[in-house]
């Protein structure tokens, strides 16, 4: 057989295993780079599961989420601070009177109107639970201080009513009520 017949023989056998792959779907090549794609993926997912779990919360954390506070020897007009998730919470027993107070104000004259009755839990009105900080540059007003007996902040002269709501001063906003509920009648739960 000449050179020139074997080279035709050749590519026709070699024409024919393409074809017989073509045929089939899928050559060795495909399965080659389908299988990397897997294991790459693979690994790509397993160096993300270290990464996701270091960005959750630890228990130390979780821990503070939420803290009960014991308020059976609070009596009507103390003011108590605990922390909670790193922030001051003021813890108010108020008064037939700062209740009064509170509820007798026109919302319409306040900067950031809202009613007593939706900043407290109906039933346990006595009980105000605050975040401690100021609205307006984030200080730590001082309790029973101001023109309204609720709290005054020293820094820029901000003061809240006894149902922390802002009625004087640059802060813009009330005092935050943070998520809280009563677990027993002498012990809260906030957070």
């Amino acid at each position: 057989m000449s050179d020139l017949a074997k080279t035709s023989a050749g590519m026709s056998s070699g024409h024919q295993e393409q074809m017989q792959e073509s045929e089939s779907g899928t050559t060795r090549r495909d399965f080659v780079v389908m299988a990397a794609t897997a294991v790459g993926c693979a690994g790509a997912a397993a160096a993300t599961v270290p990464f996701i779990r270091s960005m959750s919360p630890d228990a130390g954390v979780l821990a503070l989420s939420s803290v009960e506070v014991d308020v059976s020897n609070m009596i009507p007009g103390e003011m108590k601070t605990v922390m909670w998730s790193g922030r001051p919470v003021f813890i108010f027993r108020r008064t037939e009177e700062a209740i009064k107070e509170a509820r007798d104000v026109d919302i319409n004259t306040l900067k950031d109107p809202q009613l007593d009755e939706d900043r407290v839990i109906k039933g346990n009105d006595e009980w105000l639970i605050v975040v401690g900080i100021c609205t307006h540059l984030g200080c730590v007003p001082v309790g029973h201080k101001g023109d309204y007996d609720g709290w005054f902040c020293p820094c820029h002269g901000s003061q809240y009513d006894t149902s922390g709501r802002i009625r004087k001063g640059p802060a813009p906003s009330n005092l935050e009520v943070p998520k809280y509920e009563f677990i027993s009648k002498t012990k809260i739960k906030i957070g």
